[in-house]
């Protein structure tokens, strides 16, 4: 199986929708952050390994510990992964730590900072120019 064929998209969609929800509702670490989202999933072609690219909204420290508490529970992640999906081979899952939501929030937040610095400036230069229409 290539790794861009539609078989291979096809179990990626499926892995990651069955992940979401095994990590939303099954597992009950406090670790976890309820604001965990499953990004992107990729499984090898061989279906012996499993990248799964998650974020969680919060700090530093609500990262970590839901990436610990993802790891503590692969075990069970996998187990049940197993019983809803029927793959011959049951991916050993890695997860990694994706801050792209994060990055897109922040962009968003600064861009705006500048719609808004920029129309304060365009304000205040209207009024000037007013005033100095008004004294002529």
């Amino acid at each position: 199986m290539r790794k861009n064929s539609l078989k291979n998209t096809r179990i990626n969609g499926e892995v990651q929708r069955v992940l979401a929800e095994i990590i939303r509702g099954e597992i009950k670490d406090p670790r976890i952050s309820p604001w965990t989202s499953v990004v992107s999933v990729e499984v090898a072609p061989d279906l012996k390994s499993c990248k799964a690219w998650i974020s969680v909204l919060g700090d530093e420290n609500a990262r970590t510990a839901t990436l610990q508490g993802l790891k503590s529970a692969e075990g069970f992640i996998k187990r049940q992964l197993a019983k809803t999906i029927n793959l011959r081979n049951t991916p050993e899952i890695t997860f990694v730590m994706d801050q792209s939501i994060e990055y897109g929030v922040n962009m968003s937040r600064r861009i705006e900072e500048v719609i808004a610095r920029d129309s304060e400036a365009a304000g205040s230069n209207g009024e000037a120019a007013a005033a100095a229409d008004s004294g002529l």
